[in-house]
């Protein structure tokens, strides 16, 4: 298959491609939470991320060791398939530029991604990104560490359009229990779960207006977590509505059993997926130019959506066509 152009090459010219990572993003602040969330990331095949927490999960004194204690699991054999990244504490709070300096120093190179959470501007964003930059040039570090951030308050969701555009940008997660307690009771505390965290008006507004600004910077909106942790049905529910309804590629996770029910609701229709296993085919053989498929027109604009879709599908655990495999994965 080495003369056929592979769509990476053929679909984006130049442009920077829309990143495709798992749905799912499970939360874990303790050692032991930590190393339970890695055993289970192994035993699925690495089919969801970790976020390693600093700012919830570190004792009130014990920060430095807790930062430590990330690096150390980050770098430890249990991390085999380089999907955890680190939740730092936010620009209020003195310790923010610690964790950086101690987990980019010490796991640049293997950390998924920096989370920022809290912030009321995009200034204090960039500052965060900067400290970062800065931080791997020091330390010898070139790639870009994908960073994420957390809108959860009415002065992150004035700015979201300017805090997509920052650099190295790969996520905004939508905080709902922050951005509740920020409106003084005038969301009542039923809106932190189902259905009324999808129907109040200001929350409805708030999601839609953080998703649009994610997509149209090629940023992956990341919806909030389901407070009830035993209800497995509940947890799929949010995870097809948030997908669904408004657009968001991604959930959070905050126990073990939630995990599986976001993967099932956010994974792509299996049947789309064969429809674009097909189309792709054709096309690759056609070299991208214009073809028909079950009797309607392609060309390089659908070609785009559907190989998104069948990457997304790899990374959720479907089970490809081996042609598919071999030509574009192999």
């Amino acid at each position: 298959m080495a003369h056929l152009k592979h769509p990476k090459d053929a679909l984006f010219g130049g442009e920077k491609p829309f990143p495709i990572i798992p749905s799912c993003e499970h939360f874990a602040g303790s050692e032991k939470l930590i190393t339970k969330a890695l055993e289970l990331q192994n035993k699925l095949g690495g089919l969801f991320d970790i976020t390693m927490e600093c700012e919830d999960g570190a004792q009130t004194g014990k920060e430095q060791e807790h930062a430590e204690m990330i690096v150390r699991i980050q770098n430890s054999e249990l991390n085999k398939h380089n999907m955890s990244g680190v939740r730092i504490h936010d620009h209020s709070n003195a310790h923010w530029k610690q964790d950086i300096d101690i987990i980019v120093p010490g796991a640049g190179n293997k950390i998924a991604y920096i989370t920022i959470p809290k912030p009321t501007k995009a200034a204090q964003v960039a500052d965060m990104i900067a400290h970062i930059q800065l931080s791997c040039k020091k330390n010898g570090i070139t790639r870009e560490i994908p960073i994420h951030v957390l809108i959860e308050t009415h002065g992150a969701l004035a700015e979201v359009e300017k805090i997509a555009a920052l650099p190295w940008m790969q996520v905004l997660d939508f905080g709902l229990m922050d951005f509740v307690s920020g409106h003084h009771g005038a969301i009542p505390a039923v809106c932190m779960r189902s259905p009324g965290q999808f129907d109040h008006e200001l929350l409805r507004r708030a999601k839609a207006t953080v998703v649009a600004a994610g997509l149209a910077h090629g940023v992956i909106p990341a919806h909030n977590v389901t407070l009830d942790l035993k209800n497995q049905y509940q947890t799929y529910k949010d995870a097809s509505r948030a997908r669904n309804d408004f657009g968001f590629l991604r959930m959070w996770s905050i126990y073990p059993t939630q995990i599986q029910a976001i993967l099932d609701a956010m994974s792509p229709d299996y049947s789309e997926v064969i429809e674009a296993e097909e189309i792709l085919i054709k096309a690759q053989d056609a070299d991208w130019g214009p073809i028909q498929h079950a009797g309607e027109l392609h060309d390089r604009a659908t070609y785009r959506y559907f190989w998104e879709l069948v990457q997304k599908a790899k990374i959720s655990g479907l089970k490809l066509a081996d042609e598919v495999q071999k030509r574009f994965f192999s």
